[in-house]
């Protein structure tokens, strides 16, 4: 079977999953206003980490998205702990990735994954608030506050209160919101990396035998392998999910290929960089132990969940189907693949069409 066939038969079989997990995060974004994810993240060291996990988790935000996010949760006074919860949880799972995981890999790897990444935010975060002096804590979350709301003059604090969506807008108008930004905002974020990890896994199942993992696929080696692989990655949730199955394909087991999908986004230099800008050097190494100690420890433990019940694990592109004629997928492939088109299209409009236009007027 040749790249192309099997990056076909990849994108196929994910893509009705994929864009019903666009659009919920559309919904998410549009009803969830960020106001109310500050408010709770404001107060209680241990409660705000546990919220800033399960509020985290279905954002639809990627490993680059977060960081902006993850500073203004910050800023407008988040605890350290919590701030990294966030920023572990959000970018770990995700209603699109959570649904391109049940295309992919089956219900068990979607309900696994989201389990695992809450468990590895709320780690995380305890780690970080404990690592903390109580005192530096409170020193840095008052001056965060006071360097933006003691200055009178500026309206940043205030224009976040004028920011939220207007109360007239009606359920049509929000519902056709989270359309658009599903399409548009969201699709630009992950569509590159998206087909570059389908293009990863149909290389991996197509040219890696099924057997070249089989003697270390499993185990705390495989995963210690997949923690390294993972960590210098900038890869989102959504793009490792493919990864992922083409190394389970490849041989590796699927707790080894649960570390990789939770430890490459959180872990990628990028975020670790503003962890320790933001927070400091113990929260990075707090955050660094939280996050792969719980993603190895999930692995054992989803890969002696899967052996003890004798579970099976269906794989997209490993499943000999050959539809014939135009079915409901390969519509859903073809819509994909036309927003994608008009996505990178608006974009090299943007960027390249005005600097034409003032060549021709010169």
């Amino acid at each position: 079977m040749t790249v192309a066939t099997q990056f076909w038969i990849l994108l196929t079989e994910s893509a009705p999953w994929l864009l019903l997990g666009f659009f919920m995060a559309g919904l998410i974004k549009v009803f969830v206003p960020p106001a109310w994810v500050e408010k709770h993240l404001k107060h209680g060291r241990f409660s705000s980490v546990f919220k800033a996990a399960l509020i985290g988790a279905p954002l639809p935000l990627c490993s680059c998205g977060v960081i902006p996010a993850a500073i203004g949760v910050r800023r407008a006074g988040a605890s350290k702990g919590a701030t990294t919860a966030f920023m572990v949880a959000t970018p770990e799972t995700g209603v699109d990735s959570v649904s391109l995981s049940y295309a992919m890999m089956g219900p068990i790897m979607a309900i696994a994954r989201p389990i695992a990444a809450i468990f590895s935010a709320i780690t995380s975060g305890i780690l970080v608030t404990l690592f903390e002096n109580k005192s530096d804590e409170d020193l840095s979350s008052s001056s965060s506050c006071s360097s933006c709301c003691t200055q009178k003059n500026k309206p940043s604090c205030k224009n976040d209160n004028n920011n939220q969506v207007k109360k007239s807008n009606s359920l049509y108008q929000k519902l056709i919101a989270a359309l658009k930004f599903a399409t548009t905002d969201l699709l630009a974020d992950t569509a590159g990396w998206l087909l570059i990890g389908l293009l990863g896994a149909a290389l991996i199942t197509s040219y890696v035998p099924q057997t070249f993992f089989l003697e270390w696929g499993n185990g705390v080696v495989a995963m210690a392998v997949m923690v390294l692989i993972g960590i210098p990655m900038y890869i989102c949730a959504t793009a490792s999910t493919p990864l992922a199955a083409g190394l389970m394909l490849a041989g590796i087991s699927p707790g080894a290929a649960l570390v990789f999908m939770l430890a490459g986004p959180a872990t990628n230099i990028a975020t670790l960089g503003v962890i320790g800008r933001e927070l400091g050097k113990r929260s990075l190494i707090a955050c660094l132990v939280g996050v792969i100690s719980t993603a190895i420890f999930s692995g054992l433990a989803l890969d002696a969940t899967i052996n003890y019940f004798g579970w099976s694990i269906a794989l997209a592109g490993n499943q000999n189907h050959h539809a014939t004629g135009i079915g409901w997928e390969t519509f859903m492939a073809l819509l994909l693949v036309g927003l994608m088109a008009r996505v990178y299209w608006q974009k090299i409009r943007r960027q390249y069409l005005p600097s034409l236009m003032n060549i021709t007027k010169a």
